[in-house]
């Protein structure tokens, strides 16, 4: 985008709430889960409005307030209201053109419902009918009438892994910019929205866009969004471990000729619908016996095992024991001659605490874990030596590796994902030289997925669990696949707003 040459530039605001909330997973996600961000430093979390970038020059930021967590349970409704009684009072004492809406999507607020609809709603109270309200998203996010209702624009990530999440946030800005223009030169201003909610709720672990029918899908929205009165086409897989009447695939196309958004929206939302039986695991599954079986006798190295159901990045609590109990009391991998498997992680503050008092070396006997996810399994007794205490990083907190024959059980202070080689190496460890990687992750992030010889997904209990009909939703908008199978066709007739 080119600056404009005109000095008399939009005020544009930024402001948003972003987290996965899965309101199966018993942590509360409070005050001191979130990064809570303002002025200069809100600013300077987007590269793309760095000094210099085109963007930055081409409106007057107003950054007010921004909270972000890594997903988690639900959220502590006194602070998701304090954010959004924060974000209300700073959007009133200002003036503002538009505005940048950064948020996920699923939300899950403790006794509410629609978190980010109330929030969008609150917001557009603020800044009244005549600011451009422009929203990005993740794409395991929910769209409800209510959001749609009360920002202008709406775009989602295309990618799952997230390769695209920043290239997202700035077609939210470019799009929002590119509409408003400038005082001198104003743009086409607000845009037709075809909004057709989709009856299909899957995990991301079977709509990853690395694998069809969804990487075909996914990238026919590049083609949807260059047809003549299009400006840009969504689609949200929807959060599967959020019950709420909002949790379901919703495709959205939005532009000028509202016919042709209707028409490509109730396209594309026929596709999806129509594959929703053939979505697949990123990877092939088992339980964890089956997948550790595999894993011994593979030739390949390093052998990795999602242990997807406390995937602490999907909104599990991140110290469910059931995986960590079963693998300590498996002797192929605690004897003399057991390969080296690495479990990241368990978090257990106290546990951390007790291995640096003992110290590298030593010997240690101690429980870790199930302090808050105690559901599936109470806490594991880690009967070992202290291999490696480190620092950490500012994510994990202080580190501690207990070794138990082959088995190196990562103990972080905080809850924390291991998704890049510098997240182990902040451990001590290596896991291109393990035999085996039990990892509390869904698919693997790229860095991972790139290092691993092979690689299986335990089906293993907890907040995120994968086997949805495991799950006992109350409030799910029903029939809804795959609860109902065999479900009538829907009506897939896209509501323009």
């Amino acid at each position: 985008m080119t600056p404009p040459t005109t000095d008399i530039l939009p005020r544009v605001g930024i402001c948003g709430m972003s987290i996965e909330a899965s309101t199966y997973c018993p942590h509360v996600s409070g005050e001191d889960s979130f990064t809570v961000r303002r002025g200069d430093d809100l600013l300077a979390y987007y590269d793309f409005l760095d000094p210099g970038q085109p963007l930055r020059e081409s409106a007057r930021w107003v950054p007010l307030v921004h909270a972000r967590s890594l997903p988690g349970g639900p959220v502590d409704p006194d602070f998701f209201d304090a954010i959004k009684d924060e974000t209300v009072r700073r959007l009133r004492d200002t003036t503002l053109d538009g505005l940048y809406f950064d948020i996920h999507g699923a939300m899950n607020v403790i006794g509410r419902q629609d978190a980010e609809g109330d929030l969008a709603a609150a917001v557009r109270a603020a800044v009244g009918p005549d600011v451009l309200i422009s929203a990005s998203m993740d794409l395991h996010g929910n769209v409800s009438r209510r959001l749609v209702e009360n920002v202008d624009f709406l775009t989602c990530y295309r990618m799952a892994p997230h390769e695209d999440a920043f290239l997202t946030k700035r077609r939210a800005v470019f799009k929002l910019l590119s509409r408003l223009g400038t005082k001198a030169h104003p743009g086409p201003g607000r845009a037709h929205k075809a909004w057709l909610p989709v009856p299909v709720l899957l995990p991301g672990e079977k709509t990853s866009t690395r694998l069809d029918p969804a990487r075909s899908i996914y990238n026919e929205l590049y083609w949807v969004e260059v047809q003549p009165g299009v400006i840009d086409a969504s689609i949200w897989v929807g959060y599967a471990w959020g019950d709420e009447p909002r949790n379901m695939t919703v495709v959205e196309v939005e532009g000028d000729d509202p016919a042709a958004c209707q028409r490509l929206a109730e396209m594309v939302a026929h596709k999806w619908w129509d594959a929703r039986c053939d979505f697949c695991f990123v990877a092939p599954t088992g339980d964890l016996g089956q997948c550790v079986d595999a894993a011994l006798a593979s030739p390949v190295r390093p052998f990795f095992i999602s242990d997807s159901g406390d995937n602490p990045t999907a909104g599990g609590a991140g110290d469910v024991t059931w995986a960590l109990h079963r693998l300590v009391a498996d002797h192929r991998l605690t004897g003399v001659t057991a390969p080296n498997t690495i479990v990241a992680s368990i978090f257990d503050a106290a546990a951390v605490a007790a291995c640096r008092e003992a110290g590298v070396g030593s010997p240690v006997s101690l429980d870790a874990g199930a302090n808050i996810d105690n559901l599936h399994a109470g806490p594991v007794r880690l009967t070992g030596v202290v291999e490696h205490l480190t620092d950490g990083d500012d994510t994990s907190g202080p580190v501690a590796v207990v070794r138990i024959g082959g088995i190196r059980a990562i103990i972080t202070t905080r809850r924390k994902p291991y998704h890049t080689l510098s997240d182990f190496e902040a451990a001590g460890l290596d896991p291109r030289a393990a035999d085996i990687v039990v990892n509390k992750i869904g698919y693997l992030e790229p860095e991972l997925f790139d290092m691993a010889a092979d690689w299986l997904l335990a089906l293993t209990p907890g907040g995120v669990d994968q086997d949805l009909l495991r799950l006992n939703p109350q409030a799910i908008t029903r029939p809804m696949f795959p609860w109902d199978e065999n479900m009538p066709d829907p009506d897939l007739t896209a509501v323009l707003l």
